[in-house]
């Protein structure tokens, strides 16, 4: 015997697991911009060459 098909249970899976992989890549694409402008900006602990007064 064929189970009874739940939609609305699968419709919420269908969501929730779409929702989990569209934070992943988000997160992912925040944590490149990060290291990107990481890399850009000089390293805290140099002084830059124009702050000598």
């Amino acid at each position: 015997m064929a189970k009874k098909p739940n939609y609305q249970f699968e419709r919420r899976e269908r969501d929730r697991l779409k929702a989990v992989k569209t934070a992943e890549k988000a997160a992912a694409k925040r944590e490149l911009k990060e290291r990107e402008r990481a890399a850009a900006e000089p390293a805290s602990g140099e002084p830059a060459a124009n702050d000598e007064d």
